[in-house]
């Protein structure tokens, strides 16, 4: 089974991965601290974040592959975690462009006057 064959799903400090095709359970890791769990995938990575710690499994088989307990980091599970792994450049600027042009876009729809310098 590949990467793109799973979906991942965080749930009461569970990591589980489904076959995306069936929704069968391919493997589940229930070694994480309880509680909320955020999730992302970072190439040949999980990192799941639960209770202020961090783990990285391998999103295969679910094995706990290091974990970091965040000492003097809080308690709580983060917002967002966020990687531009795999992503070019590009994509990336292509990305930029669009948020400015919104918020270009939205300041000129309300009226707002910008004023802008730049230091060569």
């Amino acid at each position: 089974m590949t990467i793109d064959q799973l979906v991942f799903v965080g749930l009461n400090g569970y990591a589980v991965a489904l076959n995306r095709d069936t929704g069968e359970i391919v493997w589940s890791n229930n070694e994480l601290q309880s509680g909320y769990v955020t999730l992302l995938l970072d190439g040949d990575r999980l990192i799941v974040s639960t209770g202020g710690y961090l783990f990285c499994l391998d999103p295969l088989t679910g094995k706990v592959l290091w974990n970091n307990e965040m000492k003097g980091y809080g308690m709580a599970a983060p917002t967002a975690l966020v990687s531009v792994r795999g992503q070019s450049s590009q994509v990336l600027a292509h990305q930029a462009a669009a948020v400015d042009a919104t918020t270009s876009a939205s300041v000129a729809a309300s009226g707002a006057v910008i004023a802008s310098t730049s230091a060569s």
